[in-house]
This record gives structure tokens, C-alpha cells and sequence, in this order.
């Protein structure tokens, strides 16, 4: 649906996004992820054609987003940047302007993106009376009139108080689910991502640093806490018989390819070891972020939805 190949932009000689390659398949719920700065939005812009790349090709819905703009996004929905409205009319009259500059709409086709976003009642409302989220939402709307195969999202959730940012993730889940569309969606909150993609990328100062599954990211059952009397004998009595590969913090091991965790305790146990506790750490999307981070020796804008 989404294809960025070896994607650079430069801004008077600053390099924003460098030799970007990505792909976000048909039914995919894609997170872009990245701090401030990092080169998301500059990417989301190149691929509607807003931002000209200064190298690379980029193909949405199979066209040449540089060679035939029209065509590749004839069937795309985006919110991008901070939408604007005018604020003295009401919702309706909003879209009605706003699906004008594209090809009429039908009432019928407003009153479907209304309720698909949950503003029925509130359409005939002056949008300067709107909450943040209820803009959000008309936002959305705007981006469902060409009743696209494809939402490209750019901080969706930005601003949104939670329950905001709860209506806005069911929303999307909906729209997924009930329309199948394909939805690629840059946000800093790592919590919503969690809850809302199957597959991400992350970006570093305009390098994409991974991309892979969410369960990739999180890396389940990569190390097992241990609690027993001398943790660094048992470490070390545990390694010497091939079962864990490494530790850390004191606490936890890693187990070794084909080992599993009732060897270790029954090794343990049998060597005269107490063991008090053995429990499996599953590495949530925000650890998995920061430690990406840590590597990579740049700092983190990111934080968990729960923050805000």
C-alpha cells in the first residue's frame, strides 16, 4: 500500500530523512515512530506530495507519488499538521467546503463520515464551539470523505486529554475493522501504539533505526527474574551448565536457545538453592524504545500515553 525506497530529504543542506526504505502492506495498522525532529512528519509529507524528496522514489496505492500525484492518492485520507477549519461556520458546512475543492459529496456521504466519527448532533454546531477533541474528530471526518482504502494519521492524538485519546483509538480500531482500511499512523505516545498497531517503525535523527511486528519489538520472554539466596552463584552455576546465556541488574538471566524455565529451577534446586521467585519479564513497546535509544546515543521526546 505504502512503499518509500531509499527516500532523502535535505533542508539547505540539513538532512532530515536519509535513505528511508519502508513498506506498509494492505490491512496493516503501521506506527511511525520517532521523538521530535526525528523525520516522521517530513516522511508522512513526502508521501502525500506536500514535501519533494531530494532523492528516492515513494508509491501509494501502487503510483508514483513524484510522477502521477493525483492517481496515488485518489483513494487516500490523511490529517497532516495541525488541520484548520473555519472556526464561524458549523461542522457540516466545513466538509461540504472542504469535499468541494476535491468533487461534490453527497448529504449522504457527509452524514456517514459524521456518525463514522461521532459528531451526529453536533454538525450544525459552529466548530468555534468545538472541543479539541471534537475538532480531532472533524478532522477525521474531513480525511473519510473520499472514502479512502488508506488513512495516513500524523499525531492523531495530539493535544487529546484521555478520554480524547480513548475515543480517538477506538475510533481508528473501528475504522479498521469494520471498513478494513489500511492505516499508517505517526505518534509519540507509546502506550496508544501498543494498543492500536501490528507493526512499526522507528525513526532516529531521519535514520529508520527498526521496523518489525509489535511482538517483535517486545521481545517476550527474553529474561526471567530469579530470586534466590546468592543470585550471582546461581548465575554462575546456571551459565556453567548451558542454560542461560546472560544476566543483569542482579535479578535476571536470559535463558539459552532450547533451554526452558523448569530446568533452571530444577538445576537450582537440586544444587541446594532456594528459589523464592521465577517470573518472565515481557519487554513492553517503551522499554524496547528508550533501550533502542540508549544505543543509538540519542535522547528520548517520547513518552507513555499515561503521562500525558
Amino acid at each position: 500500500m505504502i512503499r518509500l525506497e531509499k527516500v532523502r530529504k535535505e533542508f539547505a543542506g540539513r538532512v532530515a530523512v536519509q535513505s528511508l526504505d519502508l513498506e506498509v502492506p494492505a490491512g496493516e495498522i503501521f506506527g511511525l515512530l520517532g521523538h521530535n525532529g526525528a523525520g516522521k512528519s517530513t516522511a508522512i509529507g513526502m508521501m502525500l506530495g506536500q514535501v519533494w524528496p531530494t532523492a528516492g522514489r515513494i508509491t501509494i496505492c501502487g503510483e508514483d507519488v513524484l510522477a502521477a500525484r493525483k492517481r496515488a492518492l485518489l483513494q487516500v485520507g490523511a490529517i497532516f499538521e495541525a488541520p484548520v477549519f473555519y472556526d464561524y461556520l458549523s461542522g457540516w458546512t466545513n466538509l461540504q467546503i472542504l469535499a468541494s475543492y476535491t468533487a461534490p459529496t453527497a448529504s449522504n456521504r457527509l452524514k456517514e463520515v459524521v456518525e463514522w466519527v461521532g459528531l451526529t448532533g453536533r454538525e450544525h454546531s459552529r466548530v468555534g464551539t468545538y472541543s479539541h477533541g471534537m475538532r480531532a474528530r472533524l478532522a477525521l471526518a474531513q480525511a473519510l470523505l473520499p472514502n479512502p482504502k488508506l488513512l495516513i494519521l500524523d499525531e492523531p492524538s495530539d493535544g487529546l486529554d484521555p478520554e480524547g485519546i480513548h475515543e480517538m483509538r477506538h475510533t481508528i480500531l473501528r475504522l479498521h475493522r469494520e471498513l478494513g482500511l489500511t492505516i499508517l499512523l505517526s505518534s509519540h505516545l507509546l502506550n496508544e501504539v501498543e494498543q492500536i498497531c501490528t507493526r512499526i517503525a522507528v525513526m532516529n535523527q531521519g535514520v529508520k533505526v527498526f521496523e518489525g511486528t509489535l511482538s517483535q519489538a517486545r521481545q517476550p520472554w527474553a529474561w526471567i527474574r530469579i530470586k534466590v539466596d546468592d543470585f550471582s552463584k546461581a548465575a554462575q552455576l546456571l551459565s556453567l551448565a548451558g542454560l542461560i546465556s546472560n544476566q543483569r541488574d542482579g535479578a535476571f538471566v536470559q535463558l539459552s536457545e532450547k533451554a526452558e524455565t523448569h530446568q533452571l529451577v530444577t538445576l537450582l534446586v537440586a544444587q541446594g538453592f532456594r528459589v523464592h521467585e521465577l517470573a518472565i519479564e515481557q519487554e513492553t513497546l517503551e522499554t524496547f524504545y528508550l533501550d533502542l535509544m540508549k544505543k543509538k546515543d540519542a535522547p528520548s521526546g517520547l513518552q507513555p500515553a499515561s503521562s500525558i
